[in-house]
């Protein structure tokens, strides 16, 4: 256990440059004092570890110091394969980077890792686009991670589904959802997502800006699904559902509707009345009316009565000779 905290420390110093004794015991999830041990343990093997006092200090190795030790086991090797996209990451622009990376680390690694890294390579695929769908590749995508990169202002021209408006952005970070490419960034102090396929025109300004220290976009982006399908999740519909119509409810409903499902027992047909978070009475009529017949609304009044109208038109519609 403990060569395996010595090396991380090693690795996390030859990574990062100066680290703080209390960063590295909040990475390896130790005390300070053990973190003391163990770098006095470092240095005595004959490991070049410095230490800097002062507000800024911390532990740094030797300037050129670098090990040739990668401590990967073959779970981890494997890993790190699998963790390469090759689509995205040519997208970005950094495919030759990314293949050029991986011969590396091939090459670094002991020759019974290689196999066990080609094996996932050859046995694992992410393909992220949805069914039936097929992935973006928009224009300024390359331009805008560039600017992320080099933390550079940004002015796009933006199309909504509302307008077309310019807007000044400060780029914080890119994500790939489901085949869609989105821009996180901060325009007027307030963090924004905006879909890459829809910025019409993008120009990269000469002024940088200072990326927030606290921002995390893993947690921003979580955070904003979770908000974004509260806000389209606002209202309940109660639906009395048939066998086939129970079965439907994964492939036509969100995961975050059927966390919120309520389900009451059987009666006599099997029909089961069913009570599952919804958005506006638009939306929810259209997302019950692929049910068929197998499904109808009770309630709320209103979305009853949507169905209704919708129903009753389609009828005049396709019953007129």
């Amino acid at each position: 256990m403990r060569a395996s905290r010595l090396l991380t420390i090693l690795m996390i110093l030859q990574a990062r440059g100066r680290v703080t004794a209390q960063a590295l015991a909040d990475e390896c999830e130790v005390s300070l004092r053990t973190i003391y041990r163990d770098v006095d343990a470092l240095s005595a093997s004959g490991v070049p570890v410095y230490s800097d006092r002062g507000s800024t200090g911390g532990y740094r190795l030797l300037e050129g110091y670098r090990t040739r030790l990668n401590g990967l086991s073959p779970r981890e090797a494997e890993a790190m394969f699998l963790s390469g996209l090759s689509g995205p990451a040519a997208s970005l622009g950094l495919g030759a980077a990314m293949a050029a990376a991986q011969l590396k680390m091939t090459t670094a690694l002991p020759p019974e890792m290689r196999s066990a890294a080609d094996r996932m390579r050859t046995r694992f695929h992410l393909d992220a686009p949805g069914w039936f769908q097929s992935a973006e590749e928009p224009e300024h995508l390359q331009s805008i991670a560039a600017a992320v990169w080099e933390e550079r202002l940004v002015e796009i021209r933006y199309r909504s589904w509302k307008a077309e408006s310019e807007r000044r952005v400060a780029p914080l970070g890119i994500v790939l959802k489901s085949g869609a490419w989105y821009l996180v960034g901060s325009v007027d102090g307030s963090v924004r997502t905006y879909r890459i396929a829809r910025i019409r025109a993008l120009r990269r300004l000469e002024g940088g800006f200072a990326r927030p220290a606290e921002f995390d976009l893993a947690a921003h982006w979580s955070d904003s699904i979770q908000r974004l399908e509260s806000e389209l999740h606002q209202d309940m519909a109660t639906i009395r559902l048939s066998p086939t119509g129970l079965r439907m409810l994964e492939p036509f409903f969100s995961p975050f509707a059927l966390a919120g499902m309520e389900m009451g027992e059987a009666d006599t047909d099997g029909f089961r009345i069913v009570t599952v978070p919804v958005g506006s009475v638009w939306h929810a009529c259209s997302d019950i009316l692929r049910f068929g017949d197998d499904a109808e609304v009770l309630g709320p009044p209103e979305l009853r009565a949507r169905m209704r109208a919708t129903v009753m038109a389609l009828q005049a519609r396709y019953l007129v000779e």
